[in-house]
């Protein structure tokens, strides 16, 4: 038997995305996601927040990095992956779930508009992605679906 490597999370960006090009021109984005976890202590539900890395590749992510901005809810299914290093003589590391399905759920957070309207070219210049029009709102990506109460899966 084969061993499995799967994770869904759904949670809030803790940051807006980051969107960076490696030397070859591949996109990665790049976010924090916050889960809760509600358990009781004492008398009382208290949420406990998870925090997780994420990073998303190819064009997909070049589309979606300018929705994926801080507060936004998403859903994400992917695979955990263990990044070593050393540093000063001592091995470190960090658990990062690289995404292969990055949904948003809902609206985009209140006050947002005009927030992640640029976009970083591979050439470090900036594009406006608002340049036709749209009053600074950002349009919805074709193949995403804004889900109101559901879970996208």
């Amino acid at each position: 038997m084969s061993d499995i490597n799967v994770v869904v999370l759904v949670g809030r960006l803790t940051r807006d995305s980051e969107l960076k090009y490696t030397p070859s021109g591949l996109p990665i984005c790049r976010f924090s996601l916050a889960v809760n976890r509600s358990r009781k202590q004492d008398e009382q539900w208290v949420d406990e927040p998870h925090f997780f890395d994420v990073e998303f590749y190819g064009k997909s992510a070049e589309g979606l990095a300018r929705y994926l901005l801080k507060g936004r809810q998403v859903a994400v299914q992917g695979e955990l992956r263990q990044d070593r290093w050393e540093k000063d003589g001592q091995q470190r590391s960090k658990i990062v779930v690289v995404a292969a399905t990055v949904r948003p759920i809902g609206p985009a957070p209140a006050g947002d508009a005009g927030k992640g309207r640029y976009a970083q070219e591979p050439n470090g210049t900036k594009t406006d992605q608002f340049a036709n029009g749209n009053n600074g709102q950002a349009p919805i990506p074709p193949g995403i679906d804004e889900f109101a109460d559901d879970i996208p899966f």
